[in-house]
């Protein structure tokens, strides 16, 4: 249960963290089931504060009621951020660089580990323990969303939730700008690498299609580059451009680590379908 009160407050943090906003106060709905315990209330609550604690976040209130069916949780985090300073989805301009932070196609990897029927031995203990480590209890990047707001670097961001390839569509969507995705440069960490190895997968796919990293994805003027990569390692965050910004009529397009372009599918979790 802490884990999964963890994953849904990270959750609502990224949310406020995508905005370049400082998240400060929190409330908690939720419906409990016959079979749900005081302790198991507890572990709940507690997974949550270890997420919001290191950013000071309060829990200030709530509803708590009874469920004929399962679990159901419902947080609501309030954050806030300089008027007319909020980072949106649709600033972003042609030319503009493709960033993300982190890496991406962890958090999918660990799923598919938890999910597997026996464990198998084909992955080290420390890789695996990583990919299970970034699927439960993911990073919402605040201090990234706050510092490329406060100096002005980001022209439009959203969190990594649903899947690279279906949240940088939202971007291109309504900023009404096209993109170019170079694959060879997406990042990816060793254990995606050596998951993806041992099961026969490609990497690649799971960074694309993939949610829940809760990375950032955002854009920068080019004028901008120099001055964020040398400020991004001044502070330890760990950033990728990933792609380019085109004309609408450019489409979604994906860069092959071939040199050949093609249309970018979305392979992403989908809401409403």
């Amino acid at each position: 249960m802490a884990d999964i009160g963890f994953r849904a407050a990270a959750a609502n943090l990224s949310d406020i963290a995508a905005m370049g906003g400082t998240p400060q106060y929190l409330l908690a709905a939720l419906a409990i089931p016959h079979i749900g315990t005081r302790q198991h209330v507890l572990q709940l609550y507690r997974g949550m504060m270890a997420a919001c604690r290191p950013h000071h976040v309060r829990l200030i209130g709530g509803d708590t009621s009874a469920s004929c069916g399962g679990w159901f949780i419902s947080l609501t985090l309030i954050g806030m951020v300089p008027p007319r300073k909020a980072l949106f989805r649709n600033g972003a301009r042609i030319g503009d660089c493709l960033y993300v932070t982190g890496t991406i196609g962890d958090s999918l990897a660990g799923l598919k580990l938890l999910n597997e029927p026996t464990r198998r031995t084909a992955l080290s203990a420390k890789h695996r323990q990583f990919l299970i480590g970034r699927h439960l209890r993911p990073t919402a990047r605040v201090a990234v969303g706050q510092w490329l707001n406060t100096h002005g670097f980001a022209t439009s961001a959203i969190d990594i939730s649903d899947g690279l390839s279906g949240d940088l569509r939202h971007i291109c969507e309504e900023s009404h700008v096209g993109v170019e995705l170079d694959l060879g440069a997406l990042p990816l960490s060793k254990a995606c690498r050596a998951y993806a190895a041992s099961r026969t997968l490609d990497p690649m796919n799971l960074a694309l299609t993939g949610g829940e990293d809760y990375e950032l994805l955002f854009t920068v003027s080019p004028h901008q580059r120099p001055r964020l990569e040398q400020s991004a390692v001044g502070r330890g965050f760990s950033l990728t451009c990933i792609g380019e910004i085109r004309p609408y009529r450019f489409g979604i397009q994906a860069l092959s680590l071939q040199g050949k372009r093609h249309r970018l599918a979305n392979t992403s979790y989908t809401h409403f379908t």
